[in-house]
Parts: structure tokens; sequence; C-alpha cells
């Protein structure tokens, strides 16, 4: 089964109802915005960040035009340690992804439990469809926010809320 497939399973087996869209591969919102699949909700952006020691891990999901701060307003609100952008080595060890497919639907494969979910507080404030890479990046899933909850606290993994 594959990475996609993995998390369509574990959606279905949770009851969750949801849509996939196929595209070509994509690296960057540019790049899903000029094929166009913003159209059934609202697209995620998702960061792969560490806290200065590295020992702690987080998936960060927000809207796609959020710009927030990483040292001031994500560093606060999490009461972290100074963040940067964790490796394509730490990425591949804490999530099982490659860089371009960071979504929450990586922690299917953060067996420690060890990475923190952080989501837009806007996300929770949703009625429509938030989007998704299935831990690859040539689909796109939408699902309902409570649904991604659903998900996250399935998985075992720490959920926050912050404000983007």
């Amino acid at each position: 089964m594959n990475e996609k497939e993995q998390v369509l399973s574990v959606l279905d087996d949770l009851g969750i109802a949801y849509e996939v869209i196929e595209h070509p591969p994509v690296h960057t919102m540019e790049d899903m915005d000029a094929l166009g699949v913003f159209t059934k909700g609202e697209v995620c952006k998702n960061l792969f960040l560490r806290n200065a020691n590295g020992k702690i891990h987080y998936v960060v999901s927000m809207l796609k035009d959020k710009h927030p701060d990483i040292q001031t307003t994500l560093r606060s609100q999490l009461g972290s340690s100074r963040l940067s952008f964790g490796s394509d080595e730490r990425l591949m060890k804490h999530l099982g992804l490659l860089p371009g497919a960071v979504s929450p639907f990586g922690i299917l494969n953060n067996a420690a439990h060890d990475v923190v979910v952080v989501l837009d507080s806007d996300l929770k404030k949703m009625d429509g469809y938030i989007g998704f890479h299935p831990n690859v990046n040539t689909a796109f899933v939408w699902l309902k926010p409570d649904d991604l909850l659903k998900f996250i606290r399935h998985c075992g993994n720490d959920v926050v809320f912050i404000d983007c």
C-alpha cells in the first residue's frame, strides 16, 4: 500500500468523508494555484519545524494566505525555543515524507507520536472543506476540519491551536 492509500485507508476506517483530486507533482502553493485545485475549499500551507535543540518537531498547518513570523508569532504561542525548518533528513525520519508532501497526515508515520500538530485556529471555525496532500505531492484530499481533528486524535499526537 502506498502513502496515499494508507492515508485514505485510515480515513475510511474512521468513517471520514473526503474527496481526492489527483494532479501532477507540485512543490509550492504557486504550483498548486496554477493547477486550479483550490476550487473545492480552503487549501492549507504546511511547515515542518523543529526547536533549537532539535528535540521537538512540529507540523504547522494554516490557511494558504497566512504568513506568520516564525520567530515571534509561532515561537511565542508555542512557548518554544528558536524555531527553524526541519531538514529533509528529519522530515523523513519523523514523518516518513519527502519535501513537498508535508501535511498533518504525515503523523500516520510518526510511531513515537512525538511530532506536535499545530493548527491555525481559523481552521476550527470553518464550515467548508480544507485540503492537504495525502503524504504525496501528486494528490489532494479535501475533508472537514472536525474530521482532520478526528484523524489527528486517532494517531495519538498532540494538537495545538494558534493564531497565525
